[in-house]
């Protein structure tokens, strides 16, 4: 086929955009498009977003990946300090040092940076833990 993909971009539903709107600017640092209003918004960080719908265009607890350059046990650190509901804290698979958050809606944000080749995989165990999630 050919065509270019210029770029894809996740739309998440939520019930209501100001609680989204505290914890995406304020918790994770994101900032928001100056056009969004509290229908439909756009949040940013780091040349990356999304979008946040209200009512629609998604399904509550939709799984997102955020690959991020960073210490993924200082960001853990400070996410639960806010009483940010962890749902895997960094666990080292064979694809990525991985942590598993949750967004007011529900929406599971998994954060991963390069593994750690020198400590054991935690593959297996985890693949079956997070099946049943």
């Amino acid at each position: 086929m050919d065509y270019r993909l210029e770029n894809i971009t996740v739309i998440l539903s939520v019930k209501d955009i100001a609680v989204s709107r505290t914890f995406y600017t304020d918790t994770l640092g994101f900032k928001e498009a100056s056009w969004g209003n509290n229908e439909f918004t756009a949040f940013q960080k780091d040349g990356k977003g999304m979008y946040l719908c209200k009512g629609g265009q998604g399904q509550p607890g939709t799984w997102v990946w955020m690959g991020f350059d960073g210490d993924i046990f200082k960001l853990y650190n400070e996410l639960k300090s806010r009483g940010v509901v962890i749902k895997l804290p960094p666990t080292n698979f064979s694809w990525a040092l991985e942590m598993q958050i949750e967004d007011p809606d529900g929406h599971v944000l998994r954060f991963g940076t390069s593994p750690d080749e020198k400590k054991p995989f935690e593959d297996i165990f985890e693949l079956n833990k997070i099946r049943k999630m």
